[in-house]
């Protein structure tokens, strides 16, 4: 047996060291210059340029705009994504009005359609209504989505007992009232991934807002990393540096919201 557990530590040690090494490397490459970064073998070892890089960046680009650009459209429209996917997935679990099923199923039909083939219609939509160039374009088509949705649904079926939201019923409690005060405090597991999911997706986002953005103060930190790529050469070293700073709040959300996600867990596992 203690064989078996030092084999399998061994493999998570390897899959954590997997798992660390891009980030690892990324911080390696951007406190380096471009030479060292494409010499072989490669260098493994933190450099002294990262000041020069940092500097380098928020001098070709307009940083600190750009993420205040992305962090508000991020944050507004994962509180919507949580709300509303919350929201609708909490009924189609505990509610039951005409045309639920076939309405879920709909739903489960958009899942399977790539969300590319969207872009067009979507953009004739945002364009019909002058929204072009404008936040907007990038908050109001994913305020919510259907994979969110479909995750609270199956999350609410199996965390939430009916005799609550019937005591709550007895209490006088409105359909919203329930979602608000018996559902959600349950879903706290569920909205936890939700957010750290749809934060990623929103952060990392870079297509819609290339297709919608035409204002470069409006851009996001995507649309500007990509500037720093010139047309014929590449300061490499500039390019993950500031990739690094991009990346840092994505850690810190996780690190934060996973701790939530962790005790919520271990919360809803205790049963009297």
């Amino acid at each position: 047996m203690r064989i078996k557990s030092i084999i399998l530590h061994v493999l998570l040690l390897i899959g954590v060291g997997i798992s660390i090494f891009p980030f690892y490397w990324l911080a390696v490459m951007s406190t380096n210059k471009t030479s060292d970064i494409l010499r072989f073998p490669p260098k493994l070892i933190f450099g002294s340029e990262l000041i020069t890089n940092l500097t380098n960046v928020f001098s070709n680009v307009d940083f600190f705009q750009a993420f205040l650009n992305t962090l508000f459209v991020t944050v507004v429209q994962v509180i919507c994504v949580l709300f509303f996917c919350s929201l609708a997935g909490f009924t189609f679990a505990k509610f039951q009005f005409p045309g639920k099923n076939w309405l879920f199923g709909l739903l489960l039909v958009t899942m399977m359609i790539p969300s590319q083939l969207s872009f067009i219609p979507s953009y004739i939509i945002i364009s019909k209504l002058g929204w072009v160039g404008t936040y907007k374009a990038l908050i109001v088509p994913g305020l919510a989505n259907a994979f969110g949705i479909f995750w609270v649904r199956q999350f609410s079926q199996e965390a939430i007992n009916d005799s609550l939201l019937d005591a709550g019923r007895l209490d006088g409690c409105s359909h919203f009232r329930l979602y608000w005060n018996v559902g959600l405090p349950i879903l706290r597991p569920a909205l936890a991934f939700l957010g750290i999911f749809s934060f990623i997706g929103v952060w990392n986002d870079y297509l819609w807002p290339l297709i919608v953005l035409n204002d470069p103060a409006r851009y996001t930190l995507q649309l500007t990393l990509s500037q720093l790529n010139g047309i014929y050469t590449t300061d490499y070293g500039m390019v993950m540096a500031g990739t690094l700073l991009a990346t840092l709040p994505l850690i810190i959300m996780f690190l934060f919201v996973s701790q939530q996600f962790i005790s919520g867990i271990a919360a809803g596992a205790v049963k009297d």
